[in-house]
Formats: C-alpha cells, structure tokens, sequence
C-alpha cells in the first residue's frame, strides 16, 4: 500500500473527559455534553481503528494481520510480534486523573502471564494487566497543561513535610530521608488513620479558598480540587498526599514530557497529544475510584527523586519538529505546513499514523480536514501539501 488511507479512531468516554476540545476537532455535535475523553488511533483491542480501503472498512489489527511483514515492514513485524508497536491519542483532561505508574516490559510479560493463569477475566475491576507489553509515554501540550510527574528531591520532600502542619506526624518515616518507607506508610495508613490527617488539611484548604483564588502553580489548589472530586462518604483519598510529594509540571502549548515505567505521574488539567507503547496496563495509586494494589504499586514504582525535563521540540526538516525520547516503540512529530508548501514521506522504519490538528493537507490522492486522520504503511513515498495553514502530529516507530 504506497498510498496513505483515511483511518478513523476510537473515543474513550471516561468520565473525566472534557466535553468540547474533542468534539470540536472532529465537527461532531456534542448536545448532552457528554465526556469525549480521548481519541485513540491504532490497534489496541479496547480501542480499536478503522482503516478505509478500497474494499471497505476494516480494523487496523486484521489489516496488518493479512500481511504483517509488508505493512508494518520486516523488522518492526519481528521485533514486536506482528503487532503495530505504538498507540496515538489525543486527551481532554477536565478533572484529574487517577496517580499512575506503567510496568517494564518484563514487569508486564510475567504480570500479565500471572494474572491470566490466576483465570482473572480481562474486564475484571481488579484485573492490571491488560495485556503483554509496556506503556512509555510521551505527550505534547495543546493548551497550558498541568501534571504531578515523578517525587520531588529529598530536600523539598523534606521542607513540605515540615511546612505543612497536617503532614508533620510523617516526619519519622523520612528521617533517613527514605522516600520509600515514607511512601509505604502512607499507601498501607489504615483509612481512618488517613481521614485523620487529611481532615484539618480540607478544613484549612475551604477556609483558604472563600478568602480568594488559590494559584494553580501551588499544590493546594489541586488538593482542594481533589477534595472536591474524590471525598466519599466522609472518606479522603489517599493520593492527595502525592499531590504535595510529587512535582507539579505546567507545560504550555508545544512543549513536551516523556514518562518511563515506574515513574508516578498524574494528569491534572488540558489538553494534549499522547503517544506510547501499544498498553492500557497502569499501576494505581489514589485520586480514583478503581482497584488500587498497594503491593502491586510498591513492587514496580521508581522512588527516585525526579527532575523533570520538558521536551523542546527540536528540527527534524524544513518543515518538521520532533520530540525526542529514548522510547524505541515510537517517534512523535509535528509537521506545519503553510498553503502549497509540500513535506516529502518516506516510511523506511515502519508505519505512521498522522493527524490533522489545524488547517487542511492532500496527502496520496485525498484530502483531510482538521481532526481527520490517515496511516500510511512500511515502504510508502508520498508527499503532505498544505491547502491552507496546517498543522500534523505524527506517531512512528522509533
């Protein structure tokens, strides 16, 4: 297949999910505001794409199935098994996602292979491993962006354990300035013992906010947010502690995170581009209502401090920027092309999916508006034209 082909995603309506930003890219109504929380483009089964060809419509993975070796190219259909290695998407972020953290690749092979001979279902609510492989992640900022990426460095760890009356009764669990002894006690504190603490933090956190606006630059805000979001009856979540412990990233439109197995992170608020390892598998670790696995959590979580690094996007050709990561499953780009200005495809790596954030392009022999996306395959050549002010992310192998 020389020639790209329209392809059409999948949207996950997960209740966090913001009800305009997706809607609005696709030209889709949205009357009853329900959540459009991503858009997913690839293979992955709990999300699958349409590829239109020829003959029809058909899913991506039965596609590539057919003839794995030619369309994802030899070595990448080797290397990862058949299977395109890398899932795209696009999330709107309204309230903050749960506190997360992704398997190695081995962590999900014996994970995933445990899981299937304990006979836990699929869909099960305490089912982790969703399938074989590992999730890195990389994404790009749409809009002003927020999230908790990776635990603070000792010392500040320290000063908010100090600073923060409620929390100065964990003092003795960092005296050796431990993260993961100090981490521990909070995931294994008995609920009543977290009520406990986190009670006078939401009292004072109320008070703070009826005198005025609390920036989103300081933890509390989020905190009182997840007060807000996640109290049940009577009862605090415990990931409001890692609100404080972990860093708080604000990244602004275009500029980028890359996030490995085992660090904590959590999305807060925006808008962004993702791409990562085709997985759905995620460790929890509070700001939810699903299965947390404490064990499962403290067993693969990096407890390292983190400095966080924003990714620049950097010259990949006259008219593309990339974000580098030392993923290997996958490249994420941004290609801007102004009116009649052409971009040059050559796909000698594997296959690529492209998505059309701004404006509209010919690629092949169609055209595609904004938010219609199209994959073309291993050994493709085919030239990008801009019909107007365009802008493309694209998602290959790395």
């Amino acid at each position: 297949m020389k020639n790209p082909l329209p392809i059409t995603g999948f949207i996950q309506r997960y209740e966090w999910g913001g009800v305009r930003f997706i809607p609005s890219l696709l030209g889709t109504d949205n009357p009853d505001l329900k959540p459009f929380a991503e858009l997913w483009l690839g293979s992955h089964p709990k999300g699958m794409s349409k590829v239109h060809t020829d003959a029809g419509e058909v899913d991506l993975d039965r596609l590539i199935a057919a003839d794995p070796g030619g369309l994802l190219g030899p070595a990448t259909a080797k290397t990862y098994h058949n299977r395109l290695p890398f899932l795209f998407k696009v999330l709107d972020v309204r309230k903050m996602l749960s506190i997360q953290a992704h398997p190695t690749k081995a962590e999900a092979e014996a994970g995933f292979r445990r899981e299937n001979e304990e006979g836990i279902p699929p869909e099960a609510s305490n089912r982790i491993y969703k399938d074989d492989n590992h999730k890195p992640e990389a994404m790009v900022a749409l809009t002003d962006f927020w999230l908790l990426h990776g635990f603070k460095t000792d010392k500040a760890i320290a000063e908010i354990l100090s600073e923060v009356s409620e929390f100065r009764a964990l003092s003795p669990f960092f005296v050796n300035h431990d993260i993961r002894t100090l981490y521990r006690h909070i995931m294994e504190m008995p609920q009543e013992e977290v009520d406990r603490m986190l009670g006078p933090l939401q009292h004072r956190l109320q008070q703070e906010v009826r005198r005025g606006p609390v920036s989103k630059d300081h933890p509390d805000y989020w905190a009182f947010q997840a007060f807000e979001d996640y109290t049940r009856e009577g009862h605090f979540d415990r990931g409001i502690f890692s609100i404080y412990l972990f860093n708080l990233v604000r990244l602004y439109p275009g500029e980028g995170i890359y996030q490995d197995a085992g660090i904590p992170h959590a999305y807060l608020e925006g808008v962004n581009v993702e791409l990562m390892a085709n997985s759905d598998n995620v460790f929890r670790g509070g700001l939810t209502p699903k299965h947390i696995d404490v064990p499962e959590l403290l067993a693969h979580l990096g407890f390292e401090p983190v400095v966080p690094r924003v990714i620049q996007a950097v010259n990949a050709g006259q008219h593309e920027s990339a974000y580098p990561t030392p993923a290997p499953d996958f490249a994420l780009s941004v290609i801007d092309l102004k009116a009649g200005e052409l971009q040059e495809e050559v796909l000698f790596r594997g296959p690529a999916i492209y998505l059309v954030l701004e404006g509209s392009v010919s690629a092949g022999n169609r055209d595609y508006a904004k938010g219609e996306a199209f994959i073309a395959f291993f050994g493709a050549e085919f030239g990008i034209r801009g019909k107007k002010g365009s802008r493309l992310f694209k998602a290959t192998v790395g």
